[in-house]
């Protein structure tokens, strides 16, 4: 008897434990109850991930099953996306879907964002269905389940970022004979046919930043070298699915070019604010290592004032202390600018840092002044005023 009233108490506190889990925003399974309501309300089906990976085929963009659309800013589409996906933001809808205009209205769309409390993709799949589209479904996971299970598809500056600091290996798929021929200076060859007899070449520590291109978008080699990667343990692996003719397209130099090519000096970018906030690389962006190491000491100086750009109910959960919440989504950039405090450096936040990139892109477009305005690209989950900030990337864009 003691030990079935023992087995039931266990099972009650399992219950009690996976419900908490399941309930925290920051192990999220389903989506948030926003996010929750706007799928009921738009009648959207929600997949997972092994259906995703099943519609992408080789990963090329003539291969996949489905079209896959990225409702996030096109920052952080250029950043890391979905292999063969295509961005269309909530935000700039119309500005965007012409690349569906030859799509027929049946083809399978599968729409995601930035995770189970991102309601972007929920919008964009809205919008589709109201322009016609009759199959289209939600990855509401997205990109963060995304990128911890698989390699991702990153933009040309993306990999000029690493190659100018060196912070990636950069993996050419071709036949090493096309390599030799002519390649991005300072990557290896590893072609897609030689990967178990050269994998000696592949990093030893399995958390290094990887990057695989080939002959452009219709060329599987780099997926192949990619999907090798993944089943390896190699944890941050991306292909760069424009390869050698983006690169060359864009004016870049080659091996076989570099000779020929004079390299411009970049104009200097200051380093600081007029009110001493030091700037991030990313233009409009704060450096958010160095926010983050004040956020953590909590000495973040008087002049900056933070503000949360997300619903009140998100910041009702949780928010970095001091911050001020003002949802900018549905402003105007005038409303907006309106209700900022004056005299002060302002840092738009948000969950991710979608939203904030696009509060901080609102005021430029209307040419407001953002010469003190910023925002901070970091994930951001916070409950109360104890946070936890991972500071994205910068790339110099």
């Amino acid at each position: 008897m003691k030990a079935k009233n023992l087995l039931k108490s266990l099972v009650i506190v399992g219950l009690l434990t996976s419900g908490a889990l399941a309930n925290d925003p920051g192990n999220l399974t389903k989506p948030s109850p926003k996010v929750q309501s706007m799928i009921s309300k738009f009648k959207l089906e929600v997949v997972d991930y092994n259906y995703t990976k099943s519609k992408i085929g080789k990963g090329t963009h003539n291969s996949a099953k489905a079209v896959l659309v990225d409702a996030r800013p096109n920052k952080k589409f250029k950043v890391g996306t979905i292999p063969s996906a295509i961005n269309i933001p909530d935000t700039d809808y119309e500005k965007y879907i012409g690349q569906l205009k030859d799509t027929p209205k049946n083809k399978e769309i599968l729409v995601f964002c930035g995770g189970w409390k991102c309601g972007k993709s929920p919008k964009v799949a809205n919008m589709l269905k109201k322009d016609g589209f009759t199959n289209v479904k939600l990855y509401q996971a997205g990109e963060p389940e995304w990128s911890k299970k698989n390699y991702k598809e990153v933009d040309l500056v993306v990999v000029k970022a690493a190659q100018a600091n060196n912070s990636a290996v950069i993996i050419d798929a071709r036949p090493y004979k096309m390599f030799l021929k002519e390649t991005i200076a300072g990557s290896v060859a590893i072609p897609d046919t030689k990967v178990d007899e050269l994998k000696g070449r592949f990093p030893v520590h399995q958390n290094e930043k990887i990057i695989a291109f080939c002959g452009g978008y219709k060329c599987a080699k780099s997926h192949n070298v990619a999907n090798k990667l993944i089943s390896m343990g190699y944890r941050d692996v991306n292909v760069f699915a424009g390869g050698l003719p983006e690169w060359k397209k864009s004016g870049l130099s080659t091996t076989k070019s570099a000779g020929e090519t004079v390299a411009k000096k970049a104009p200097s970018k200051p380093t600081m604010s007029k009110n001493g906030a030091k700037l991030g690389l990313d233009e409009g962006s704060i450096d958010g290592e160095w926010l983050n190491a004040l956020i953590k000491e909590d000495k973040v100086p008087a002049f900056i004032q933070i503000v949360d750009v997300t619903d009140p109910s998100e910041f009702k959960n949780g928010h970095i202390k001091g911050a001020i919440n003002i949802p900018a989504e549905k402003l105007s950039a005038k409303e907006l600018e309106a209700k900022l405090p004056k005299g002060k450096t302002i840092v738009f936040n948000c969950t991710a840092g979608g939203r904030s990139i696009e509060a901080w892109t609102k005021l430029k477009e209307a040419k407001l002044d953002i010469s003190e305005v910023f925002y901070f690209d970091a994930n951001v989950d916070c409950k109360g005023n104890k946070c936890k900030i991972e500071v994205n990337e910068a790339l110099g864009i």
